[in-house]
Formats: C-alpha cells, structure tokens, sequence
C-alpha cells in the first residue's frame, strides 16, 4: 500500500474514532461533476473487531464504518454506520445542534446560511440544503448527519457542488410574477396522472417547473433529476427506408471502473470528461439508427435523438418519440453505447411500465379550458430564487422558478393539491 493511501486511511482512522475496527475492503473511485471537473475518492468499509463470524462478501456487518473521502482536498463525502450503529472510540460526538453545524463547517469549510441552511429537523436527523447567500441552488447540494441518542454520529454525508464564488453570478432578485405571466401560462398543461390504488388516469391541468432567468428574457427547463454531467443537444430525427434482419445481442455491462493508486494520485482525468466530438456524434447515430432498424424494425421515423453524454465509460443517447402523449410519463430510450469501438451494448426502454396504464380506465370528459383553469391557479403559483447552474454560460445564475403545488381537475374543474391526485 502506498504511503498516501496509508496516510489517508490513519487520517479515517483517527477522525472517526476506528480503534476497535479494522479496514477490511478499499477501493478508489472516480466521477465526473457538472463543471468537467475529475474527482477521486477512496471508499474504506471498517468491520467492527468483534465480528468472528463469516460474512457474505456483499453484506456488511451492523456496525461497519462506510467511509469515503476525497483524496485531493482530504475532505470526507460521506460516512455511514451500518444499521445506524457505532462502536467508535472518542469519534465524533455531538452536544447540541449548533455543535453539529460548526462540526460541518470545519469538516466542509462550507458557512452556514451563506452556502448551506436546515431544511429538515427530525429526531436524531438534520437536514441542509444547498444555498448561495441564502438563496436556493439548482442542481441542490444536501448535507445529511445522523445521530444516536447518546449524541455518536451514525450517517453524514455531503452530495453536491458548493461552488466558489468566481462560479456564482451574483444579482439581486427582480422578477415579479406580473412580468412572466405569459411564460407562466404556458407551463400549465393538461395532463393525464395516473391512481393507481383505482386503476384508472384522471385528467388535470398541472403547472410544469420552469426557471426564468432574472433578465426575464430566456428560461432554463426544469430537470427533476440533474446528473452530474452535461448533455450534447442532438434532436436528430431518425428514419430509415429497410429493417435490418440481423439479430441484436444485449451484451453486460461494466458497471464499476476499476481506478488504480496511481491514476488518483496524478489526478488523471476520467474519459467521461472528456468532449463528444462531431465525428463521434456522427458514429452514435449511425449505430442508433441501425439498432433501430433490428429492434425497433417497423418504427422509422416515430424516434428523435434528444442527447448524448459519457457515463461509466460509455456514451447514453436518450430517444423520445417525436409524438407524445399526454401522459404524466412519457416514452423513452436509453441506449448505452461503447465509447471505444461505438457499438451498441443494451438499452432500456420504459414501455413496459407504460404498458400497464393501458389496463387503467381512461380520463372523463375535459370540460374545462386552459385558460379557465389559469385563472382558478393564478393566485396559487409559486414564483421563487433560485441560483441554476447554466451550462452554456458554466456559471450560476439567478432565476424565479416557477411551480404550483395545485392542479384543476379537468372533467370537474375543482382546485385540488397535487399530492391528492
């Protein structure tokens, strides 16, 4: 092992407290964040000494330590007691909660309420949120911490950005709701939610999230789930004039990258940092289109491809039909594409969840028009800050998102909470 590694491992050791453990598996990690940036972790699993039993090699016993840490600024993502319980020695402990807020601001050199703010309290649990100046961030970073009663941390961890000043274009909030009315009446739409404790789809006009930037001029979609790397814009549509008869193979896929010693030590850049070129985005077309046509023979021109990005070493291309419905989920594709040699590998397709709302009763009667149901939500929208990480700008900068947690059933044109549809 080499002198690094044993470094950090001793630096675990002592912070948390691991005198009656002992280090049973480590790995190093590497991903990719949303500013292209290459981040290299080492994963530690602490068994408790008192363990004589054999354990499965996929289980780890109650009270195993799960600590991982970034090797570069010596700062701990994340760490996690199996179970909820702790046989650590003088590690971290807890008084009251400011002790606890303090304890992560030393840990992170992150300020409260100035970068992070609480967004839950329950027993033995906080949670923080992500914030710039007070104000909310898109994509969120969280920071968790778990504690027993006897004040012992059980669980932190930290999942986000945090980014420094130079990325944050600082403003100051000017968006009233009256200047982006037309762009708020635009995300009402009607769509079909399903209930499934009734098996049937219920029609509603439902308010879909978008960010308008603070100069009231452009917008930035709404995505509930950002990963952690940019997406290349294709909207390519594909069609064909033969099938292929040639059967498709799924092959495995390699899910874990095995990252050595060295190449975390030089801090080697990950491949999925690495740019999709044209003469690649040419070839991924090419392989989806021909996939396609051995798998989806009968469907030219219904697939568009929307966007491309690097994933675990290979290169995803999200498909949508050019023809949505309107469904609350909608169809998609995903086909993973090995970034070497540019041949399809497998692919996930979402049509055998959507098959089962086929068996659900369909939607009554629309009676009631989008703009009658604007003016019954108008008074409810929410209209608030939010710093959104720009893409094409690679800059924060300051948005109103705007949401509504209420929705106008269309065959009875009642106001009622989303929750409850």
């Amino acid at each position: 092992m080499d002198e690094r590694t044993q470094e950090l491992i001793e630096l675990t050791k002592n912070k948390f407290g691991l005198w009656d453990y002992s280090l049973k598996r480590s790995s190093y990690n590497r991903s990719v964040n949303i500013f292209n940036e290459t981040v290299y972790t080492l994963s530690m699993e602490w068994f408790p000494n008192h363990v004589l039993e054999p354990v499965d090699e996929d289980e780890n016993p109650d009270g195993t330590a799960v600590i991982e840490i970034d090797i570069h600024s010596r700062k701990f993502q994340s760490a996690i007691f199996v179970m909820g319980q702790t046989f650590a020695k003088n590690g971290v402990t807890f008084a009251s909660k400011n002790d606890i807020i303090n304890w992560i601001e030393q840990e992170t050199g992150l300020r409260y309420e100035q970068q992070f703010q609480l967004r839950k309290e329950e027993e033995g649990e906080l949670h923080f949120t992500e914030c710039i100046g007070g104000v909310d961030v898109s994509p969120s970073g969280m920071i968790e911490v778990n504690y027993n009663q006897e004040g012992n941390l059980t669980l932190f961890s930290v999942h986000g950005h945090f980014p420094s000043k130079e990325r944050v274009e600082l403003e100051s909030y000017t968006l009233p709701f009256e200047k982006i009315e037309d762009i708020a009446k635009e995300q009402l739409k009607l769509l079909e939610f399903p209930l499934f404790d009734q098996q049937r789809l219920v029609a509603a006009y439902a308010v879909e999230e978008i960010y308008v930037r603070n100069d009231q001029i452009s917008t930035i979609p709404f995505e509930p789930i950002v990963d952690v790397k940019g997406y290349l814009k294709v909207d390519k549509p594909l069609s064909w004039d033969e099938p292929l008869r040639t059967m498709f193979e799924r092959k495995e896929m390699k899910w874990h990258e095995e990252v050595t010693a060295e190449q975390a030590s030089s801090n080697e850049p990950s491949p999925d940092s690495l740019p999709i070129t044209e003469a690649e985005q040419e070839k991924c077309v090419r392989v989806v289109r021909d996939f396609l046509r051995q798998e989806y023979p009968n469907d030219s021109g219904i697939w568009i491809i929307r966007t491309l990005h690097r994933e675990n070493g290979y290169i995803h291309a999200i498909l949508r039909a050019t023809e949505q419905d309107s469904r609350v989920f909608q169809r998609k594709v995903n086909i993973m594409i090995d970034s070497k040699n540019h041949q399809v590998i497998n692919y996930m397709d979402n049509l055998m969840m959507l098959k089962m709302f086929e068996e659900f009763e369909i939607p009554e009667k629309v009676v009631i028009s989008k703009d009658e149901a604007f003016e019954k939500l108008k008074g409810k929208y929410e209209l608030t800050p939010c710093y959104v990480y720009d893409f094409d700008q690679k800059q924060y900068v300051l948005c109103g998102k705007i949401d509504c947690q209420f929705g106008v059933n269309a065959a009875t044109g009642d106001v009622v909470g989303l929750e409850d549809i």
